[in-house]
């Protein structure tokens, strides 16, 4: 039977629209461009003179404070201990600053999520943030492939409040490989931040040497509000 024309295209649409994957949803639409901006979330400059105090209590005692450091929660300010070089005044006014911490915009990129190819989905990005336009996302297996091999998804993100980005939640996925040559990292997670108005993606690329020297440490996060306010206009 022939089909009228309207319903053969219709039908031709139907089977080119491929739906996004779920790890997208509420955050990204097939085809649909999103304004974003590329920044850092830093406290007042008010709170350096704290910080200083600290990097010179650390050098003082190295061993301590990595111990320290390392039984904290990541990502979150130091519980108070006497041997962080702040009085306890001090200590509470270092958490007030941090407290006051803001996003602040580096660069307007641009995002679009696409079809790359059968069984896989591109998140093209311009500018500052193109690094992630390498990655190719497999919904079967619900990984990214990048140039250093596969991100497998871990465990999901619910930051507390306290954490440098605030509050916000996502998914995660990791690669992680040590070779004679070195130690490769690569992270990738996508998120909303508490009160749903913005999308989240945090990036970040590390190589070490085997003598621990840093090779490269890349770090991206990525801001788009959500939903019709983040859209742009096709050209």
């Amino acid at each position: 039977m022939k089909l009228p024309v309207p319903f053969v295209l219709l039908a031709l649409a139907a089977h080119c629209a491929a739906e996004a994957p779920k790890v997208f949803a509420g955050l990204f639409k097939q085809d649909v461009p999103v304004r974003g901006q590329v920044g850092m979330v830093l406290p007042p400059s008010e709170i350096d003179k704290y910080v200083a105090k600290v990097e010179t209590a650390a050098r003082k005692d190295p061993k301590w404070f990595r111990e320290f450091s390392a039984n904290a929660k990541p990502g979150v300010p130091l519980p108070f201990d006497e041997r962080l070089g702040l009085t306890k005044e001090e200590y509470n006014e270092y958490l007030a600053l941090w407290n006051k911490r803001e996003f602040k915009p580096m660069e307007e990129v641009m995002l679009l999520l696409r079809k790359s190819g059968d069984k896989t989905w591109t998140l093209t990005a311009t500018g500052a943030a193109s690094t992630l336009s390498t990655l190719r996302y497999t919904p079967d297996a619900d990984t990214f492939g990048s140039p250093n091999g596969e991100l497998k998804r871990i465990e999901d993100i619910d930051a507390d409040a306290s954490s440098i980005l605030g509050a916000w939640t996502g998914k995660e996925w990791k690669f992680e490989e040590e070779t004679t040559l070195g130690k490769t990292k690569e992270n990738i997670a996508l998120g909303t931040f508490a009160g749903n108005k913005f999308g989240l993606i945090v990036y970040r690329a590390q190589e070490l040497s085997t003598e621990g020297t840093r090779l490269l440490d890349k770090s991206l996060v990525v801001r788009f509000p959500l939903g019709k306010a983040g859209e742009a206009e096709k050209k």
